[in-house]
């Protein structure tokens, strides 16, 4: 088939353009993966809790050596990002086979002491029972640390210009005796019909670059999301109890739940199966559900 003018033209101008003409940033992937972990408990009639936990990676290199961070590194230019995002979690967690969605794009101009580096964020809510968890290229140690996020301040400034809304989040991450700690200023500002959005790290406690940022955003939309969609199901055995899975929903959105009503609201994401739990377990056998696919 014969070309086109127009193609003819975008291939001349394609061998003479000068890819070197616009500055080129960096590009790196940061992955949040995501957990639900039983506390240990000695009471074996009580279902034991269950804590929203965080894999990050201590960091071998600088800058920010010696600091927690998430997984993640450079894109190669042959790589797409999702293709990063697989190959670095690999190498720095031994992680593979799991589902990454996309987060976010962070493009702070000062948010990488290196120089101009922009990141997209990655997110997965795993079984870390399946997982097995190791230090890889650029890190000295993985742990799971557990996630709290509060918000412990509120702000309203208010002229004739419009309106400012602060709200300033504290992320606590621990594992053991390793505490964590960062505040994180939400900005909105209201003009007339425009609003503009934007944050601000107040402090930071041995958390690499802006990734509690990135952690508090990543929790925001997980706890969204889980509202309306299955994706708490990703935790869930094939057959699970009720009790069970609403353990699971209040330690994602970090809240207590009525009974009634959250059997209400996932009645029709599960099936009752014909089987129940045993009755050495300490409590009285319950009735075993599964996730029906069809739900929608």
């Amino acid at each position: 088939m014969d070309k086109s003018n127009a193609q003819i033209l975008e291939e001349e101008f394609l061998k003479s353009y000068d890819i070197t003409k616009f500055d080129r940033p960096s590009v790196t992937v940061d992955i949040l993966l995501l957990s639900i972990i039983d506390e240990e408990t000695n009471n074996y009639r009580k279902l034991p809790e269950k804590n929203l936990e965080l894999l990050l990676i201590k960091r071998l290199d600088h800058p920010y050596k010696n600091k927690w961070a998430l997984p993640g590194g450079f894109v190669k230019i042959y790589e797409s990002l999702e293709t990063t995002a697989y190959r670095e979690l690999l190498e720095e967690t031994n992680v593979s086979g799991i589902y990454l969605e996309q987060l976010y794009t962070y493009g702070n101009l000062k948010r990488d002491p290196r120089g101009r580096i922009i990141s997209t964020a990655y997110m997965s809510l795993v079984d870390s029972q399946k997982l097995t968890v190791k230090p890889g290229t650029d890190s000295v140690a993985t742990k799971w640390f557990k996630v709290d996020i509060n918000l412990i301040n509120t702000e309203k400034e208010v002229s004739d210009s419009g309106i400012i809304e602060f709200k300033d989040y504290e992320l606590i991450l621990t594992h053991n005796d390793i505490i964590l700690k960062a505040v994180i200023r939400n900005v909105k500002k209201i003009t007339g019909n425009k609003v503009e959005t934007s944050k601000e790290i107040l402090l930071n406690n041995d958390i690499a670059f802006d990734h509690a940022d990135i952690i508090q955003y990543g929790i925001a939309r997980l706890r969204n999301k889980v509202e309306y969609s299955s994706i708490a199901f990703n935790l869930m055995p094939s057959t699970f109890t009720l009790s069970e899975l609403q353990k699971v929903y209040e330690a994602i959105l970090d809240k207590d739940l009525l009974k009634a009503n959250f059997r209400r609201k996932v009645s029709k994401m599960v099936t009752e199966t014909s089987k129940s739990t045993g009755s050495n377990i300490g409590h009285k056998p319950a009735k075993l559900f599964t996730f029906n696919s069809n739900w929608e």
